[in-house]
Order: structure tokens, then sequence, then C-alpha cells
């Protein structure tokens, strides 16, 4: 049977058992453009790619303020995280009016959780086509949430979703000892760097960030100050970058005459 027999409703179950519609939802995700996340003890920081879909349009945004001390960065259908940003503000509302005091970051996260799973059971909803990245801080610290359409949620050090988010994490694992306990300036700064390692060597580095943490509600930075942290980047990465050695030159009678030089071996130990 064709997989089309099988991706009408998100309840029907291929032979495989697979839900395709699920499937198609994490699909968008990767589609998107890319986002990073990463924290310190004291911020958690979003940086996230802004491009427009065509040369004639505009980049919608990427990191969404919730509230005072939470804020999230999507990758997939901008619309269904417009849905999910509303819902998430209206918790964080009416939870302020009942108790007076924030949102708990993972109480929030978890029924963000549930309201996604919901989607995956029932034959009247599809799955939200949109992966975000949760940055915010409470009495516990420092939080970093990958939230996916698959109802997956996840607690991270650091993470990158979206297209070509593969660099972005070889990055952040590389580099990730060095994260806990950096300054807020280093820690937008790796963040520029690893999500610079998603975007086309063609194309310019336009970013968004998003900080909050000890004594920092949730800031989107403006353009001037992203300007300005992506220089201080450029700069941090030549630094580290080390220089080329130029490769040594064999003289043709330090060759031994019993080996052939056309040989595979011979010209990788040159």
């Amino acid at each position: 049977m064709f997989r089309s027999h099988y991706d009408s409703d998100v309840t029907v179950w291929s032979p495989q058992g697979r839900l395709h519609q699920v499937e198609y939802a994490m699909e968008a995700v990767n589609l998107g453009t890319a986002t990073v996340a990463l924290k310190t003890e004291d911020f958690a920081v979003l940086v996230a790619l802004c491009k427009p879909s065509s040369e004639l349009g505009i980049s919608l945004p990427k990191i969404i303020s919730i509230d005072s001390h939470v804020g999230i960065s999507i990758a997939g259908i901008t619309a269904d995280a417009r849905l999910l940003s509303r819902y998430l503000r209206t918790e964080c509302l009416s939870y302020k009016h009942s108790y007076s005091t924030i949102y708990p970051v993972q109480r929030l996260v978890t029924n963000l959780g549930n309201k996604l799973q919901i989607t995956t059971q029932r034959y009247d909803r599809r799955p939200y086509g949109v992966g975000m990245l949760l940055a915010g801080y409470d009495e516990k610290g420092a939080h970093i949430y990958q939230v996916m359409p698959s109802a997956n949620v996840l607690n991270c050090k650091a993470m990158a979703i979206g297209a070509r988010s593969q660099g972005s994490r070889t990055y952040l694992e590389r580099n990730l000892s060095e994260f806990k306990t950096s300054s807020m300036h280093d820690i937008i700064v790796h963040g520029i760097q690893a999500v610079s390692r998603a975007c086309p060597l063609d194309e310019e580095l336009k970013i968004a960030v998003g900080i909050v943490g000890k004594d920092q509600p949730f800031k989107l930075l403006s353009s001037v100050e992203c300007d300005a942290y992506l220089e201080l980047a450029k700069t941090s990465e030549r630094h580290e970058t080390p220089p080329e050695t130029p490769a040594e030159t064999v003289e043709p009678s330090a060759v031994p005459s019993d080996i052939d030089p056309t040989s595979t071996g011979f010209s990788e130990e040159i």
C-alpha cells in the first residue's frame, strides 16, 4: 500500500507502525531556519537566523517573548508558533493573577508538552508543525528546553534545531565545557558562532538574539546590539583559528626507489 493511504489521519498507523502526520510535522521543523539555545549558571540565550523566504519578503520574528522570565525561538510553521505562544502567554498571565508570582518554567513546559500530545491522538487535529527552544529563568536557575511536534520535551544544556543545524550542534558539543562559567557577553558570542555554522556561505549572517537571566528580564536585543555582537564574534573566531602552516616539500632524491609515487598511500603520506 502507498503512504497516501495512511497519512490522511493522525490516528491511522501504517503497517510499519509509523504516524506519517507526525513525521510531516517533524520535517517542517527541519525545513525551518536554524535556531540555537544555550545557558550558563545565571543566563539563558536564544540565537536565531533571520532570513526572508524570498527576496521580496521580510523576515518573520524567530524569537518571541512570553513573559518577563520566559522566551521561545522557533523553527517551522510560524502560524503554529503564534498559536502556541498565545497559549503560553495566557498560562503565565493566569498563574500570575492567581498566585502573584511567575510561572515555574518546568511546569509551564510540561503543560505545553501535554497540549502538543493531544494533537497526536485526536483525529480532528493535526500535529503542530513547529519546534521550539524555550529559555527561562526562575528560582531554580536558568533553563533550556527543546519542545518538538511529537510532544517530546527535553531539558538541555545547549541545543540547535532547524535546517543545517548539525554543524551548530557539533560546535555546541565541542565547547560545552566552557558554557557553564561564561559571562553574559561570552555566551552570546558562543551562540552566534554556533548559529553561523548553519548559515549558507553565500548568504549574509542576520540574527536575532534574546537573553534572560539573574536580574535580567527577557530581552530581545536591538539590531545595533546584534551587529556589535556579530563583530565581536567575528573577531573572537579569527583569534581562535590557528594559522595555516605550509606543507613540507619533499625533494625527489629523498623518495625511495622501491616505492611507487603514484600509489594512494604514498600521496597521502607526502
